[in-house]
């Protein structure tokens, strides 16, 4: 699992993370240019559940190029998400987006949710 980290990065992504996303970019006009921005909010069976879209960075966002691709994170977010590492994996059984993040005291078994 090779991370590069980004200056003022408040997550690093994997590059099989990276590789995955730059393939949903790809040919997606409405898209092109915009970075993935990761977030949390409240939900999901922990109380704080991930979340990710493709957007434009603001003014006060946190990010940076990942093999890359863009990543941003918003304020509130970072205060959750600080350290975490973002990877990818196509496996049959328990494939998709992974977030590890050190800040989670806890976390459910889908992963999607978590508790800091």
């Amino acid at each position: 699992m090779e991370t590069e980290v980004a200056q003022d990065s408040i997550v690093t992504v994997t590059e099989s993370a990276a590789q995955q996303i730059a393939a949903m970019l790809a040919g997606d006009t409405e898209n092109t240019g915009k970075s993935l921005r990761v977030f949390v909010e409240g939900g999901g069976c922990s109380g704080m559940q991930y979340g990710m879209v493709f957007d434009e960075r603001r003014a006060d966002d946190l990010g940076g190029e990942f093999h890359g691709v863009g990543v941003v994170v918003d304020p509130f977010s970072a205060n959750y998400m600080r350290g975490a590492v973002i990877d990818f994996s196509d496996a049959l059984t328990g494939g998709g987006f992974k977030i590890n993040n050190p800040n989670a005291h806890s976390s459910c078994g889908c992963g999607k949710s978590f508790s800091a």
